[in-house]
Parts: C-alpha cells; sequence; structure tokens
C-alpha cells in the first residue's frame, strides 16, 4: 500500500501528479490555509506532510499525527514553522527545499531595489490614472542604483545570488554575516567586504535582508538599528518579516529618515502594518519571492524526492535537517 501523505495546499499539477503516482495523498481542497482544528484533524494517521510555512508544525501537530509519522518535508528553504527539536525527540525526519529558489528570490530581491529607487509602482499608478502631466525636468525624481553601496545582511546562498547581479551595476558591496567575518575580511565568492552590522548600516545605500528567522534574528533592525542606517537609505526584505520591527520601519520612513522600502514579506502575514500601506515610497508584494512556475515547481519536486528518499526507499533524505533520527 502506498504511504499515506498529507499535501497541505495544492501545488502545481506536475507536482501533484507526480505525488499522487507514488503516494496516497490526503490533500487541503480549499484556497486557503488549514484552521489550526483542520490541520490536525488532516494530519492523523499520516506518514509523510507536506506543509507550507503557514503550517505550525510542533509537538501538538506531531502527536495529532501519530507514531507512524515518518517525515515532514517543508515546501520551502527557512523552517521557522517547524519545531526541529520536536521532530527529533519523537524521531520525525525534517527537510527543505534549499537551491532551488535561490536565483529567483535574488531576481525579486534586485527588483525591488529597482522599484523603489526608480518609483516604479508610483509612475503605474500614475499613468493609470491620468496623474501624468508630461515630461518635467524635475518630476518624479527617484535615486540611482549603479555606483551606490548595497550592504547584505547575512550571505548565505540568496544573499551571494544578489551580490552577483548588484556587481553587475557597479555597486559596492559590503556585507555583515550571520557569524564571523573570513579571513582577510572578504568574502571570496562573491568580493563583498565584511563589516560589523553597525558599519553596514551606517554606509549602505540599500540594505537588503538574508538571515534566517531564529530568536536571535528576529527584530534585528528595530528602532536603534535603523536610526544607525545611512541618512536617505532603502530596506528590502525578503528573508522573513520578523526580522523587522515593521511599526519601528514606518515611522522611520514616514519621518523621512529612511528613502524607502521594498519588502516581500510582513511581521504578521498576511496583515500588513497599516503605517507602511499609507506611504508611497514603500513597494509592497505578498511573499512572491519564489513565486515563478518553473520555481515553484522545482521546490514541489524537491519535497517530493525528500518523501520518496524515505518513505519508499528507507533512505536518509537529501535535504534532511536532522540526519540523527535516522541513525
Amino acid at each position: 500500500m502506498k504511504p499515506k501523505v498529507l499535501v497541505t495546499r495544492g501545488l502545481p499539477e506536475p507536482v501533484m501528479e507526480f505525488l499522487r503516482e507514488n503516494f496516497q495523498l490526503s490533500v487541503n481542497p480549499r484556497e486557503r490555509a488549514f484552521t489550526r482544528e483542520e490541520f490536525l484533524a488532516a494530519a492523523r494517521g499520516m506518514e509523510g506532510i507536506l506543509p507550507l510555512l503557514t503550517e505550525r508544525i510542533d509537538g501538538e501537530a506531531l502527536d495529532a499525527a501519530g507514531p507512524g509519522l515518518k517525515i515532514v518535508a517543508n515546501y520551502a528553504v527557512g523552517y521557522n514553522n517547524i519545531d526541529l527539536d520536536a521532530a527529533t525527540a519523537r524521531g520525525v525526519a525534517v527537510s527543505n527545499t534549499p537551491g532551488v529558489l535561490t536565483d529567483t528570490t535574488a531576481d525579486l530581491a534586485m527588483a525591488l531595489i529597482l522599484a523603489v529607487a526608480r518609483r516604479v509602482p508610483e509612475g503605474d499608478r500614475l499613468c493609470r490614472t491620468g496623474g501624468f502631466p508630461g515630461w518635467s525636468p524635475q518630476f518624479m525624481l527617484g535615486a540611482d542604483v549603479h555606483h551606490k553601496t548595497l550592504g547584505l545582511v547575512g550571505l548565505g546562498r540568496v544573499g551571494r545570488a544578489v551580490a552577483r547581479r548588484a556587481a553587475g551595476f557597479d555597486m559596492e558591496l559590503i556585507y555583515a554575516p550571520h557569524g564571523a567575518c573570513p579571513a582577510g575580511g572578504v568574502d571570496p565568492e562573491s568580493g563583498a567586504r565584511c563589516l560589523p552590522l553597525a558599519e553596514v548600516l551606517a554606509r549602505a545605500d540599500f540594505l537588503s535582508l538574508h538571515v534566517p528567522l531564529t530568536p536571535e534574528t528576529r527584530h534585528l533592525l528595530g528602532a536603534a538599528e535603523l536610526a544607525l542606517m545611512k541618512p536617505g537609505a532603502f530596506l528590502i526584505n525578503t528573508a522573513r518579516g520578523e526580522v523587522v520591527d515593521e511599526a519601528a520601519l514606518a515611522r522611520a520612513l514616514a519621518s523621512g529618515r529612511l528613502g524607502g522600502a521594498g519588502l516581500d514579506v510582513y511581521e504578521n502575514e498576511p496583515r500588513v502594518h497599516p503605517g507602511l500601506v499609507s506611504l508611497d515610497n514603500v513597494v509592497l508584494l505578498p511573499h512572491v519571492g519564489s513565486a515563478t512556475v518553473e520555481t515553484r515547481v522545482a521546490m514541489g519536486k524537491k519535497a517530493a524526492d525528500n518523501l520518496v528518499a524515505l518513505l519508499l526507499r528507507g533512505q536518509r533524505p537529501p535535504d534532511c535537517l536532522n540526519p540523527e533520527v535516522l541513525g
């Protein structure tokens, strides 16, 4: 009999077809996230769960699934929705989808940099509503991107991919590491210069966030850190919303202290802080960093490969985050 697997939201059809061929599927039939009660009920008796970031996989959820649960294959690179310690304690493997969304997310980060600097959404709205008065020397002035300083907070896969794109704009690259600086103070892959966070904040014309959400990075940028940023600088966040104190960011933007922000993630998704919504110098996207057909299919296939490895072949999932549970 095929192993029982819960998919908490319908995925692109090529992924669903593959999953149906290999597993006895239970799929959320709604175009919305499960409620907590629905999720706990749906998880019962499952051997595998393929969740989105909207599902909180904690001890309660793992216990609701029961002792037959072997793997949680997260449909994301980040796994802050999963209590890894609780899963490990129950012998449940956890996997994610690294690598396949790196370039797509980096593309979006660069798009946000350009959009907020050159006021692209604002200009689009003017043209659609009859507000374009004709060309004028001082109309819709924005900020250059080329030859400016890009500060990266975190320099993992996505951070380095953004650095490669920024190099094409002749941007100076600096970064604050999620750890220690390398010997020599320069990242050998990107050429970005490693500096303390406070110095990156003070020097960057554009600050792009690329750290995972952990207890240490929650509100990594609060009121004090935002006050250290270069006046007129732009903040770009394609990481996790909780890394930034949104209320403090809204105040810094409304005061004119910062030049603008480009955001794809939010502290209380899907809610966006009302202080951000009202500002023209903020570009807001609905968490679409990986939202291309190619990438979402690749993410699904990667999650499916992890399920196949453990449930059908008895092998370690290729992207296992807690391999110690498998001996």
